[in-house]
């Protein structure tokens, strides 16, 4: 590689030094990043330490590192790189990544890092600092495209959550056929949010940055509102002419989960069919389900009386907490934390998917429980939802069906590259690859 590669502690590398206290009453508005043991955690107007910096745990979340590009304030709660003794920031940082931490805590009722312990551990490091840059940058670029995948996903998220606001929530191109059509002149007795909304959409028609949609998808929508039964639906029970109200358990497929017996060895050692909990969606933002923790095997299977769900089921955990969403995009079983929905008799799993996301405060509210809570399928049966059309549906489901293959190719590439650079951090930072290889 060029370089010698030295054996030596890490104290021999950096000094760590304990944060500094900061209670969120004596905090005031700011862009200085504060940074916990779990990362950056609020915003102050003033900073301790000048970037770039390195943070780790010392106390709550153990393990993790942070790097700062921005001047920051490290919390009592961690331990902060005070001095890099010449080496490259962005290289301690991976690796710091690489240390195990629990070889380095203190046997209390509350571990933490003790610091004079950590600086003992041994390290293996290039004397060079242009290698230990190059190392870092081989492993940054990759944690980069990981970024940036997640944050287009972000962005196609955003875009999905928005148009399905402004057809179903909204029903902006209901309001601007209305409005075409003369409805509301024609209509006295109308309640105000529908008039406020139709003002809104009016002002924004004559507007330079108004786009109407295509004529051959406005022509989907109806061009008036009707009063529904439930005053709750719609804008103050006004609904689309001809889109029609139901109650889920007429229109979705709902089912339910279990747990085969995790004291059963036979149920899941060498399994080889997916099994998911509300875990596995809880650690991402994206409403995608890829793969599971766990697994089980086909005996542990038959214990499951709804079976392998196939995918494009939509899941919504139902306790512990109430509002997971993921379309699946491979056949699991499912466990009892779940509401899934295998089947829709006029609708798809996109708009399923978006209806659940739009109408999740309802959800929640009608949860009950006194240990946490939860929505009982019988319940979730019961709430009433708008229906539209299936032209329009289908129309829906062909844009953010589009949008979720964006974020599907995307989380897959992202674990990819996750992977590969969890194989390549240990080696590189310790000289057994070569950066070139």
């Amino acid at each position: 590689m060029g370089s010698k590669w030295i054996e030596c502690e890490l104290g021999d590398v950096l000094e760590l030094k304990r944060g500094y206290d900061l209670p969120k009453t004596a905090r005031f508005e700011g862009r200085t990043p504060v940074v916990s043991s779990s990362g950056v955690s609020g915003f102050h107007n003033e900073s301790k330490v000048t970037a770039p910096g390195v943070v780790t745990g010392r106390y709550g979340t153990i393990g993790e590192v942070f790097y700062l590009d921005n001047d920051f304030w490290p919390l009592n709660t961690t331990l902060y790189v005070r001095d890099f003794k010449g080496n490259d920031p962005l290289f301690i940082y991976y690796l710091l990544k690489t240390l195990s931490y629990s070889d380095y805590t203190d046997k209390a009722a509350v571990p933490g890092i003790n610091r004079n312990h950590i600086h003992k551990a041994k390290v293996k490091i290039p004397e060079n600092v242009d290698c230990q840059k190059k190392i870092a940058q081989k492993l940054r670029n990759l944690d980069n495209k990981v970024l940036l995948n997640r944050q287009i996903n972000l962005t196609l998220e955003i875009m999905a959550q928005t148009l399905f606001k402004s057809w179903f929530v909204d029903f902006d191109p209901v309001i601007d056929n209305a409005l075409d059509a003369g409805f509301f002149e024609q209509n006295a007795e109308l309640p105000e949010e529908l008039l406020h909304r139709a003002e809104t959409r009016r002002k924004l028609r004559a507007s330079d940055d108004y786009i109407p949609l295509p004529d051959a998808l406005r022509q989907q929508f109806p061009a008036a509102f009707e009063l529904c039964s439930e005053p709750s639906l719609g804008l103050r029970g006004w609904v689309p002419l001809t889109w029609k109200v139901n109650t889920a358990g007429d229109v979705f497929t709902v089912k339910g989960g279990s747990t085969p017996s995790t004291a059963n060895p036979e149920f899941w050692e060498g399994g080889d069919f997916h099994w998911t909990s509300p875990k596995d969606l809880s650690g991402g933002s994206d409403k995608i389900l890829l793969t599971t923790e766990r697994k089980i095997t086909s005996a542990g299977l038959q214990k499951i009386s709804s079976g392998l769900l196939p995918p494009e089921t939509v899941l919504m955990s139902s306790r512990a907490p109430v509002g997971y969403l993921a379309l699946t995009k491979i056949p699991t079983a499912i466990n009892q934390g779940y509401i899934a929905i295998t089947e829709t008799k006029c609708l798809s799993p996109e708009f399923t998917l978006y209806w659940l996301d739009s109408n999740m405060d309802i959800i929640k509210s009608m949860s009950g429980g006194t240990t946490f809570a939860e929505i009982s399928k019988k319940t979730f049966r019961g709430i009433q939802l708008v229906i539209p059309s299936i032209d329009v549906v289908n129309f829906f489901s062909t844009i953010v069906g589009s949008y979720l293959s964006k974020i599907t190719k995307n989380s897959e590439e992202c674990s990819t590259l996750e992977d590969l650079r969890d194989y390549l951090l240990p080696r590189l930072i310790n000289g057994e690859f070569e950066v070139n290889s």
